[in-house]
């Protein structure tokens, strides 16, 4: 063996497995009956077709169905969810309203405030937790590493995306296509350091997501669920 293949034998021997960075969490509160929101849905489509280091989600709340248009995925989980989060915040729950990784919010059109957001999130120094999801055929398997601290197992699942003609409402007369639209969130498991595997039944959506949120709200591990062999 030359001396070459020697060094390029040992590099791979020695040189460590540096694992993923978790993505972070883009929660966007919006409505297909809300004028203000098709460029934060915009924007979030965007996100999720050219940024793997986020995971993109769009939560569509239920107080715009009765104002003119009922949107077909209004979701009454997607409005709870904002409304805990508006208590954890002291403010109203508003759209388009954007949530990153559980702890800074504004509004969902401010593509500057958002990149900044991300970003900060991604240099973030918190202690996080490994979480990991893989759907085999029917089957569900979720395992969450070893860490300190605790939080609520969180399973969403998702739509890649739709197209929507508009015929009443704010939004009369538009075509909307929308991405990652949230289908079903459920807490399936309580993690509390230790390492865990849940078995969970497959969530509505054609795609899935797992979220480990602190009691505070903070996102402390996230990871899109893969498919693997039957």
């Amino acid at each position: 063996m030359s001396v070459r293949h020697v060094a390029i034998a040992f590099f791979f021997l020695v040189a460590p497995v540096v694992a993923s960075a978790r993505p972070v969490v883009v929660e966007l509160f919006t409505s297909e009956g809300c004028s203000s929101c098709p460029p934060a849905d915009a924007y979030l489509s965007e996100l999720s077709r050219d940024r793997r280091e986020v995971l993109p989600l769009a939560f569509h709340v239920t107080y715009w169905d009765g104002l003119g248009w009922r949107d077909p995925y209004s979701l009454e989980a997607a409005t709870q969810r904002q409304a805990e989060y508006s208590a954890r915040f002291g403010e109203s729950a508003y759209t388009p309203e954007m949530v990153i990784d559980g702890q800074k919010r504004f509004v969902g059109s401010n593509r500057r405030a958002a990149e900044a957001a991300i970003e900060i999130a991604q240099k973030a120094d918190e202690a996080g937790v490994d979480v990991s999801g893989v759907r085999r055929g029917g089957t569900l398997s979720v395992m969450v590493g070893r860490g300190t601290g605790h939080g609520q197992v969180l399973l969403v699942g998702y739509d890649t995306g739709h197209v929507t003609e508009v015929g009443r409402g704010e939004n009369t007369g538009r075509t909307l296509r929308e991405s990652n639209i949230v289908r079903s969130i459920e807490a399936v498991g309580e993690w509390t350091g230790a390492p865990l595997t849940l078995e969970p039944a497959l969530p509505a959506g054609e795609q899935a997501a797992i979220l480990i949120q602190s009691p505070g709200g903070a996102i402390i591990g996230a990871a899109r669920v893969t498919n693997g062999a039957p």
